[in-house]
C-alpha cells in the first residue's frame, strides 16, 4: 500500500508538516486532508509526501497522484497510490503528510510559511504589551493567528478578618473565590496586514494594532 523506499526518522527542523489526514473519502481510497499549508501544489501537484503515523517517528515515502479542494468544507481531497479502497484509506486516518523543510515554494513579498509564525512573541504595538506566544496558525477565509496568552500576575489578596475555627460565613466564602486569578483565554488574530503590520522574524515577534474588542475575552 505504502512505498517500499527506505524510511526516514522525524526531525521537526528538516521536515514540515502540510495537512492532516482526517478521514476517508468515498469507497475508492480517496483521502480528506486538512491543510496546515497556504500552497495548493502541496496537495494538488503529483510527487513524493512523506507520511508520519500517530506515535511514530519514522516517515514512510508516498506518492501524491491527484488531489482537490473542497471549498465549503475547506479540506483537500488526496489519492495516494496503492490506496485502492476505503478500508486501506481508514486505516491512515490520523496520520501526518509532510514535506522536506528544505521544499519550501518561493515566497511573494508579506507571505510567511506558518511553521516559521509558531512561537513568535505578540506585541500590542500603541501599548507595548507582550500579550502572548503564536502556538498555532488556523486556516480560514483569512487565516487566524492563536495566541497563548501570558498568565496573568496574580493579584494581592487584602487581609481580612478571618472568621473563627469552624464559623464560616458567606461573606468569607465570596472573598475566597474572587480572589482567585483569572485564567489567560487564548486569542484569534486575523493574520492581515492592516492589523499584524509588521512580522520580524529574526526578533522573533510581530506586532499588532488591534480594533476594538478584538482583545476582548
Amino acid at each position: 500500500m505504502i512505498s517500499s523506499s527506505p524510511k526516514e526518522n522525524f526531525s521537526s527542523d528538516d521536515w514540515l508538516e502540510v495537512g492532516t489526514i482526517v478521514a476517508a473519502q468515498g469507497l475508492k481510497g480517496e483521502l480528506r486532508v486538512y491543510p496546515d499549508s497556504d500552497f495548493p501544489e502541496r496537495f494538488e501537484e503529483p510527487g513524493v509526501r512523506w507520511l508520519l503515523r500517530p506515535g511514530e517517528t519514522e516517515l514512510q515515502p508516498v506518492e501524491l497522484v491527484t488531489g482537490r479542494y473542497i471549498p465549503g468544507k475547506k479540506i483537500y481531497v488526496v489519492q495516494l497510490m496503492g490506496v485502492d479502497d476505503r478500508n486501506q484509506a481508514e486505516a491512515l486516518q490520523g496520520c501526518k503528510l509532510l514535506v522536506r523543510a528544505s521544499d519550501r515554494p518561493t515566497l511573494e513579498e508579506d507571505e510567511f510559511h506558518v511553521m516559521d509564525l509558531i512561537g513568535l512573541e505578540v506585541i500590542n504595538q500603541p501599548t507595548g504589551e507582550n500579550l502572548g506566544v503564536v502556538v498555532n496558525a488556523i486556516a480560514a477565509g483569512n487565516t487566524l493567528l492563536e495566541v497563548k496568552r501570558h498568565e496573568p500576575p496574580v493579584p494581592a489578596v487584602e487581609e481580612t478578618d478571618k472568621p473563627s475555627k469552624g464559623e464560616i460565613t458567606r461573606t468569607s466564602k465570596i472573598k475566597k473565590i474572587r480572589s482567585k486569578p483569572p485564567q489567560p483565554i487564548n486569542l484569534l488574530i486575523p493574520f492581515v496586514k492592516e492589523i499584524v503590520p509588521v512580522v520580524d522574524l529574526q526578533a522573533g515577534r510581530i506586532e499588532i494594532t488591534p480594533p476594538p474588542g478584538l482583545l476582548d475575552v
